[in-house]
């Protein structure tokens, strides 16, 4: 009886030990599905048949909330601050060719996207950071103030005519002329556009 006893506190200590533990240590969350989008631009050669090169932009769609709509709560949240412009794992531009976006040229690869506001809140601006800085930081976009900005390129921004309900970003091109593209991040009563010029080898 009073080693069956000592057994049963045994087993007890070790269970509140190990919760204990758990609640100091590393925890999991996600597993299941999440709402993703892709805006992508994709070139295709038809004279053989095959892709010329592609842009693309992946993200997760935060839901507007309507307390945004007053200037002061958005401004506290965004003013002098790079916003994660999305929800869950990181915003990534992907791009297979030379773009200039905003003015500026941008080698091909892979970045992480944010939003920039200038504390004044007059600017935003799209900020490029290193993935590979990330990885080795195990960095959550959660934390993108700590993430170190390669570079900026600036956005227009612009008033909606309706409010978008979860974020949307998009790629268009007059039909003319497939190489100069705008980007456009819509958002609530926000819209922000940059130029894109996709430098296709000829």
């Amino acid at each position: 009886m009073r080693r069956t006893l000592i057994l049963e506190l045994m087993i007890l200590t070790a269970v509140l030990v190990a919760g204990a533990e758990q609640k100091k240590g590393i925890v999991v969350e996600g597993g299941e599905p999440d709402e993703r989008a892709s805006a992508r631009l994709l070139y295709w050669d038809q004279q053989v048949n095959a892709s010329a090169g592609q842009v693309a932009i992946d993200y997760g769609r935060p839901e507007w909330k309507k307390q945004y709509q007053d200037p002061a709560i958005l401004g506290k949240l965004t003013k002098g601050q790079v916003w994660r412009m999305g929800n869950n794992y990181w915003t990534a531009l992907d791009t297979q060719l030379v773009v200039v976006i905003g003015g500026r040229r941008i080698t091909p690869g892979l970045y992480y996207l944010g939003l920039y506001r200038s504390p004044d809140g007059a600017t935003w601006a799209l900020a490029y950071i290193n993935p590979t800085l990330v990885r080795s930081r195990h960095l959550d976009a959660f934390d993108i103030a700590k993430a170190p900005i390669l570079f900026k390129t600036e956005m227009t921004i612009g008033k909606a005519a309706a409010i978008t309900p979860k974020l949307t970003i998009t790629f268009s091109h007059p039909p003319d002329d497939i190489r100069d593209a705008t980007l456009k991040i819509a958002w609530g009563n926000m819209v922000l556009t940059t130029p894109v010029k996709v430098l296709l080898a000829p």
